[in-house]
């Protein structure tokens, strides 16, 4: 199994809400009220750039969830297994974790988490039911989404193709 250049990291891949919601619902629900400590974000630093291959690490007063995409519908969350402070080794590549290195991050530490949700995808298209992380704050949202065999990352509310499942 590929572990992303990342010591200890297994990424467990699951495909559809109803699969995420019965491996990872339960636990998604207990990080309400609790705090956001920091975002952790691969960076390449030859291209001065976000590595979006990575994982997306989300430490909410010591319990962290990690969020990452493959192919078009493979979602993996993990959780406590990645040490931020070990190095990223990927050949060809010099990578360093970094937290909050995206402006927008920045104002998210220290605010608690009102409610996470799945965002299912309802377009007509190879992505039907494909499922992204929504983190949900008051006046603030993250989403770590699947950009085709990678993380994107949006700040917006879910779009007309989205279909909002809180886990609340």
């Amino acid at each position: 199994m590929f572990d992303f250049g990342i010591a200890g990291y297994r990424p467990r891949w699951s495909s559809g809400r109803s699969e995420v919601v019965r491996e990872h619902g339960q636990r998604l629900r207990t990080l309400a009220g609790r705090p956001l400590t920091r975002v952790w974000m691969v960076w390449d630093l030859r291209d001065d750039e976000w590595f979006c291959d990575c994982p997306v690490l989300f430490d909410f007063d010591g319990e962290q969830v990690e969020v990452n995409h493959q192919k078009f519908g493979d979602l993996s969350l993990t959780w406590n297994t990645i040490d931020p402070r070990c190095p990223v080794r990927w050949a060809g590549f010099d990578l360093r974790w970094r937290p909050e290195p995206l402006h927008e991050l920045q104002t998210l530490p220290g605010l608690p988490l009102e409610r996470a949700e799945l965002l299912e995808w309802t377009g007509r298209d190879v992505a039907l039911g494909n499922v992204d992380l929504s983190l949900v704050f008051e006046e603030r949202r993250v989403t770590v989404f699947n950009a085709l065999d990678e993380n994107g990352l949006s700040f917006d509310p879910p779009g007309p193709n989205q279909r909002p499942h809180p886990l609340d």
